[in-house]
């Protein structure tokens, strides 16, 4: 008995030595610790940059995913409605960092578009574009407000707004599956360069299209609406903004080979030249109040129109590394700041709910390009078959660039300039049209990265079990030819340049 006691004794003397160990340890430790939202986000964002760097061939080339949709999900998973330590409205990002931010990212990579395609590409193939960016962009606008008014029940104006800010393909989605790996190289150059070229123009082009619905709404006559349309989003906006773009370009490509040819210049500012003009660009069209895009976009045009800097940067893999830096952190935001609670909406007689909100999504999808692509195939020189029509009609993905025009649309609104408010308004004339533009616009967001995003995917095994057992490769999706009814040889996919600065341009069908 007397040991037991003694035991009983000894034990309850080392709890309470524990206790008062851990406790001041616990206490000291937690005033170390800075567990804010700031520092969780560099930790998250850089951990799965890392992951996915480590692993990139892998996932790129094997699993056939791309950066975007896997962004999101870890956005998600750490944010408000996951784990809830990247909560951006701790960061107070709020529409008007967004806008900026997304102004800089799809600027910035628009400008990457112009300076990848082929050199003097619009000589060439103007007509594909021009198809592209007036017949399909405009029915896509159309038939995307259609079915906003008639199944969410929006005021027309307001549904020619959200419409247009879904209109333009994506550049920043759109790079992530027409990039170097596996699956792209199974498409022709023709079509991947085509659907650059439009990416990179069309989110510039959606400003008048923007426009139609905000002047319907802000403007009290329909000749002032037209007067100010005509003035303000064409000729100032666009025409200058691409002029003033391609002016900027030149100059810059002018100035940069003066430099090299007279070894002015290092060999590590050649190569941050390229960002920093893309910079300049931006900077440039938002203080005039030109169309950004439009002049970030003519700037990497013009720069690169004869090949010179793509010849003397294209083992660098400089697009590559924005991809991974800019627009992978971007979409893990994204993720965060999805508006989950917005998507059961009621003002007036417009109603959100998540089933309205998914039928509108696979009612985009499904015919907001394919069916007018499939139409106007015969018309469009670079598509060549009607299966390399429905590819691009679907490959039309929407995403960042959409939520920087969301953001445009609501500054209008509140404030009646490019500048939005830290928050939407609780009193506004147009509070009906602020509320609801950002809730549809970030749904049909999310669903189209993570269709995109993951349809490289299921082409590639879809490719793979279509083919009879002898002749499928051993690893699903390993196939090296190219996507089946498509035209991969002659002028019909290998004949065009693969960059701006190779000597072998493509004939004008």
């Amino acid at each position: 008995r007397g040991g037991n006691r003694r035991l009983r004794v000894m034990i309850s003397s080392l709890k309470h030595l524990s206790v008062i160990t851990v406790y001041p340890t616990m206490s000291w430790l937690s005033k170390k610790l800075e567990p804010t939202a700031a520092h969780y986000s560099y930790l998250i964002v850089s951990a799965f940059l890392i992951l996915y760097a480590l692993f990139s061939q892998f996932i790129r080339n094997r699993l056939h995913l791309s950066e975007p949709p896997l962004a999101t999900l870890v956005g998600i998973a750490f944010g408000p409605l996951g784990v809830g330590v990247l909560d951006l409205q701790k960061l107070e990002w709020e529409d008007n960092v967004i806008q900026e931010v997304t102004r800089i990212i799809v600027g910035v990579q628009v400008f990457v578009v112009g300076v990848e395609l082929p050199k003097a590409y619009f000589s060439r193939h103007w007509k594909s574009v021009a198809m592209m960016l007036g017949p399909v962009m405009i029915f896509s606008w159309l038939i995307s407000a259609a079915f906003i008014f008639l199944l969410l029940k929006t005021d027309l104006a307001t549904s020619l707004i959200i419409s247009a800010c879904l209109a333009p393909t994506d550049p920043v989605l759109a790079a992530s599956v027409l990039a170097d790996s596996h699956f792209s190289s199974r498409i022709p150059r023709r079509l991947r360069h085509l659907l650059s070229a439009e990416s990179g123009c069309n989110d510039g082009v959606s400003f008048p299209l923007i426009y139609v619905g905000l002047y319907g709404l802000i403007q009290h006559s329909t000749g002032s609406a037209i007067k100010e349309w005509l003035l303000s989003t064409i000729l100032w906006q666009c025409l200058l903004g691409l002029s003033a773009g391609l002016l900027i370009g030149h100059c810059a490509n002018r100035a940069l080979r003066f430099a090299q040819s007279r070894q002015y210049i290092s060999s590590s500012s050649f190569f941050v030249f390229y960002f920093l003009l893309a910079i300049f660009s931006i900077g440039f069209g938002s203080l005039l109040g030109l169309d950004d895009f439009l002049v970030a976009f003519g700037a990497g045009t013009g720069f690169a129109w004869d090949g010179w800097f793509a010849n003397k940067t294209k083992s660098t893999h400089l697009p590559n590394t924005i991809d991974l830096l800019l627009n992978s952190t971007m979409f893990v935001y994204f993720g965060a700041i999805i508006p989950w609670t917005s998507f059961k909406f009621t003002m007036d007689s417009a109603i959100l709910t998540p089933g309205k909100l998914s039928v509108l999504l696979i009612l985009v999808i499904l015919f907001r390009r394919i069916p007018v692509l499939l139409a106007l195939k015969p018309w469009i020189p670079d598509v060549k078959t009607y299966r390399e029509a429905l590819f691009c009609g679907h490959f039309g993905p929407m995403g960042l660039g959409a939520l920087f025009l969301s953001m445009e649309a609501r500054a209008q609104l509140e404030t009646g300039t490019s500048q939005p408010d830290p928050h939407p308004p609780a009193h506004s004339p147009f509070k009906k049209s602020i509320d609801i533009v950002w809730p549809v616009v970030s749904f049909i967001i999310l669903g189209s990265i993570m269709i995109h995003g993951f349809s490289v995917a299921a082409i590639s095994v879809s490719s793979h079990y279509s083919r009879p057992k002898g002749e499928r490769e051993p690893l699903i999706g390993s196939e090296t030819e190219g996507l089946a009814h498509m035209v991969h040889e002659g002028g019909g996919g290998e004949s065009e340049p693969s960059v701006s600065g190779d000597e072998d341009p493509d004939p004008v069908s």
